[in-house]
């Protein structure tokens, strides 16, 4: 059983992790892209009363964009991770924190904390999954 010794565990992890973010981040960009005027038209309201009500369509698009590279990264991270070449993972999981911390934001300027809180679990596994990929490198 020498498959199942430390490192290969937490390769394992990290693999899972990067599914995880993967399909998150994709399918999240993905309903931005082929429902824009439904999200647009929430968001413009969720933000009405704060400082981006004015930016709303760009900062869609750059969430988006960030969502959509976050994704891939992270899937083709898998790849790079079996190859010996973790710092992708690592790369993946940074990106994922900064997305993050753009909807974080966001929420929190819209003054909507319980979606801001609805954030940190994910926060937490994106920090997890860089701590993972430390451990292998």
């Amino acid at each position: 059983m020498e498959l199942l010794t430390d490192k290969w565990l937490l390769i394992f992890a990290s693999v899972i992790m990067a599914a995880f973010h993967g399909v998150l981040f994709i399918q999240s960009a993905h309903d931005k892209i082929t429902d824009w005027s439904g999200n647009l038209g929430w968001l413009t309201g969720h933000f009405e009363k704060s400082i981006f009500k004015n930016q709303v369509p760009l900062l869609l698009g750059i969430v988006t964009l960030f969502e959509l590279v976050t994704g891939f990264v992270a899937l083709i991270s898998i790849y790079f991770t079996f190859v010996e070449m973790p710092q992708i993972a690592a790369f993946a999981s940074l990106l994922s924190l900064i997305t993050f911390i753009q909807l974080f934001t966001g929420q929190r300027i819209a003054k909507d904390y319980a979606g801001a809180g609805a954030l940190i679990p994910y926060i937490i596994l994106s920090f997890l999954w860089l701590g993972i990929v430390y451990l292998i490198v």
